[in-house]
């Protein structure tokens, strides 16, 4: 089942639209990847590949509209720029989508988020950022250092605390601390074509991790492993049946 909805956002002054897919279960909020569209995960294959945990009513997949094309990948904004417009569309995920995800799916607990690329960046960003929201982040061949968007950013702290592999070795709240070690990561990458810079923040991240003895699974898939949709359609079940097995989910 597909529900193509939309609604006017306060926060980003424009229509966002917005695709749901199942009927019970935990949601998972879908960042798409770079300037992608609600329809893009399922156009994609992804839905199809993830029908079963539909079926069994163990997920709903709510598909978000991305807003980068006017943030991170917007060339004609300074970094600083780039991260005041995000901060746009991280109000209407937190204030407006996530509230009505909650009402429509009559499930108040915390939710899962996933995301492709750009979208990986987006779902543990947001998971680390809000830990109190999110207890499930699966990404798939993610960057996670901002100065992939911005370049460097020097002191701006605006950047720095919207970049993971920045903010996350110096955290030492133990309210974030406790969060992360009780909620789920799953960082997962490939090795093949265009995986390069995937590979290398994956591991720094998988570091970090450690050194915070935040409990993560980071998956290296093989030398024939491409950024690319097919690969994703094989990881995302493959991480949901783990993830179901033990009760997760």
């Amino acid at each position: 089942m597909t529900n193509d909805t939309s609604f006017y956002s306060q926060s980003l002054n424009r229509e966002m639209k917005f695709q749901k897919y199942g009927y019970a279960g935990k949601p998972i909020l879908v960042f798409p990847s770079s300037g992608g569209s609600s329809y893009e995960f399922a156009d994609f294959g992804m839905i199809d590949a993830c029908q079963s945990f539909i079926d069994r009513s163990l997920l709903q997949f709510y598909t978000a509209d991305s807003y980068d094309n006017d943030s991170w990948l917007n060339l004609g904004l300074s970094g600083h720029e780039k991260v005041e417009a995000h901060a746009r569309y991280e109000a209407y995920i937190l204030h407006e989508l996530i509230p009505y995800i909650a009402y429509d799916s009559q499930w108040y607990g915390k939710i899962a988020a996933t995301g492709c690329s750009m979208g990986a960046f987006h779902a543990i960003n947001f998971a680390l950022r809000h830990p109190d929201v999110f207890d499930l982040s699966i990404a798939m061949s993610g960057v996670y250092d901002a100065r992939f968007f911005t370049g460097e950013f020097g002191d701006d702290l605006a950047v720095y605390y919207q970049s993971p592999l920045d903010y996350l070795p110096h955290t030492h709240d133990a309210w974030y601390l406790d969060q992360y070690r009780q909620n789920h990561y799953v960082v997962a990458v490939g090795q093949g074509a265009w995986e390069g810079p995937h590979i290398a923040d994956t591991n720094k991240l998988e570091h970090v991790f450690q050194e915070k003895g935040i409990p993560g699974w980071f998956d290296y898939w093989g030398p024939d492993v491409a950024h690319d949709w097919p690969w994703w359609q094989k990881q995302l079940p493959y991480f949901l049946t783990a993830l179901a097995n033990q009760g997760i989910i």
